[in-house]
């Protein structure tokens, strides 16, 4: 999997996490399909987390065939939005291991997010969870891999 190569030490550890949860890990998904946009997904049922490497990888413009300094700066980006995706979808094993509630970890609803995630967590929303709360939380969580080790510790071992 190619993401992996992306991860520092928190997400290489999240992941693990997550195996010991119970659930497997795809790259590139059929689901990675349904648009661009998509980062990633997490299939509570079936147990899977799915993340879209190529699309992030798109997205951020990356190849090895650009300038050194412009390959570093994409190379960067890329690895920014491959964590916070896996880091977002492991807050939704966290909270699938929580008998499907969110982990109560976000206090001040509504106040925690900047004006450009507000429509990423609409549409989040609508095609994942179903639950604002759950969405808002793995928001929350992208930015923060200790709380989410954490949380992955106390409700998935």
């Amino acid at each position: 999997m190619e993401f992996l190569l992306f991860l520092s030490s928190n997400e290489k550890e999240i992941l693990e996490l997550i195996y010991k949860a119970g659930f497997s890990v795809e790259e590139d998904n059929p689901l990675c399909l349904m648009g661009k946009k998509y980062v990633g997904f997490t299939k509570s049922r079936q147990k899977s987390v799915i993340i879209c490497t190529q699309n992030i990888k798109n997205h951020h413009k990356y190849t090895s065939s650009k300038s050194a300094f412009v390959y570093k700066r994409d190379k960067l980006s890329t690895a920014i939005s491959i964590k916070k995706a896996l880091r977002h979808e492991a807050t939704h094993v966290a909270q699938a291991c929580n008998n499907s509630k969110p982990l109560g970890i976000v206090k001040t609803k509504g106040n925690i997010h900047k004006w450009y995630k507000r429509d990423a967590i609409e549409g989040s929303t609508i095609v994942g969870t179903g639950k604002i709360e759950k969405e808002e939380e793995a928001y929350y969580m992208e930015e923060r891999p200790k709380k989410l080790i954490t949380a992955l510790r106390k409700y998935c071992l």
